[in-house]
C-alpha cells in the first residue's frame, strides 16, 4: 500500500519542503540539506494527523500482535498516542535519557519485561536517537517487534544501523516519493531533482 496521499499532504502543511541546490538547508550538523521537515505541524492539522494515525494502523495489521505502543520523545508521542487510542492498547514513551530527578525512569508509562512494542518515531534521519530508544527498551526486557516513522531520509547509514540491530524499521513516506512530488509540482527542475535525488546517499554532497 502506497501513501502519497500522506506525503502531498505533508507538503502542503508545510511540514516537508524542498528547496534547489541554491536554495539550502543548513542543519545544526553542518549538512547542507534540499529538504526541511518538521512533522510537528502536522498536530494542527486533524485531517492530516488522523491520516497518519490510520497508515500506522494499515502497518500495523501486518505485523505480529503487540503489547504496548511507545513514543519517541518529544515528537512521536503524539502520534503514539493517536495510534494507541485506535488500537485500544496502553502507551508509554522513552526519553533520550533516563531524568536526574525523581525516579530517574527513561521510559515513562507501563513496558514489562517480556512486552512486545511497537515504537513510533516522526522522523528518520541517521537513525541515531531512534535506535538509542529501541536499545532502552531492550535492556528494560521489552522486544520491538519494529519501529515506524511518518517520514525518512533514505540515508544508507539509517539502514545499515537497523539491519546491524536486528530491528525492521518502516516509514509512511520517504525522500525519493516526496522529490518526485515536488519536481511534479513544479517546485524543483528536472535537473535539480536528479541533482538532489544524490543527495539520500551522500548527505555530504552540498556540505
Amino acid at each position: 500500500m502506497t501513501y502519497r496521499h500522506i506525503a502531498e499532504q505533508l507538503l502542503d502543511i508545510g511540514a516537508l519542503i524542498i528547496r534547489d541546490k541554491d536554495h539550502l538547508f543548513t542543519w545544526a550538523s553542518g549538512i547542507r540539506s534540499p529538504i526541511y521537515c518538521d512533522n510537528r505541524l502536522t498536530l494542527s492539522f486533524p485531517v492530516v494527523r488522523d491520516a497518519i494515525a490510520e497508515a500506522f494502523v494499515d502497518k500495523m495489521r501486518e505485523l505480529e500482535p503487540v503489547d504496548a505502543i511507545v513514543g519517541t520523545a518529544t515528537a512521536g508521542i503524539a502520534h503514539a498516542a493517536y495510534l494507541s487510542q485506535k488500537l485500544d492498547l496502553p502507551m508509554a514513551y522513552v526519553r533520550s535519557s533516563a531524568k536526574d530527578h525523581g525516579k530517574g525512569e527513561q521510559i515513562e508509562g507501563i513496558v514489562l519485561e517480556g512486552d512486545k512494542v511497537v515504537l513510533i518515531e516522526d522522523l528518520i534521519s541517521t537513525g541515531g536517537s531512534s535506535l538509542k530508544a529501541a536499545l532502552a527498551l531492550q535492556a528494560a526486557g521489552a522486544e520491538v517487534v519494529s519501529v515506524l516513522s511518518i517520514f525518512t531520509y533514505g540515508f544508507t547509514e539509517a539502514a545499515k544501523a537497523f539491519e546491524e540491530a536486528g530491528i525492521p524499521v518502516w516509514s509512511i513516506t520517504d525522500y525519493a516519493e516526496v522529490l518526485a512530488l515536488a519536481k511534479e509540482r513544479g517546485g524543483v527542475s528536472s535537473e535539480d531533482a536528479e541533482l538532489l535525488a544524490q543527495w539520500s546517499q551522500n548527505p555530504r554532497m552540498f556540505t
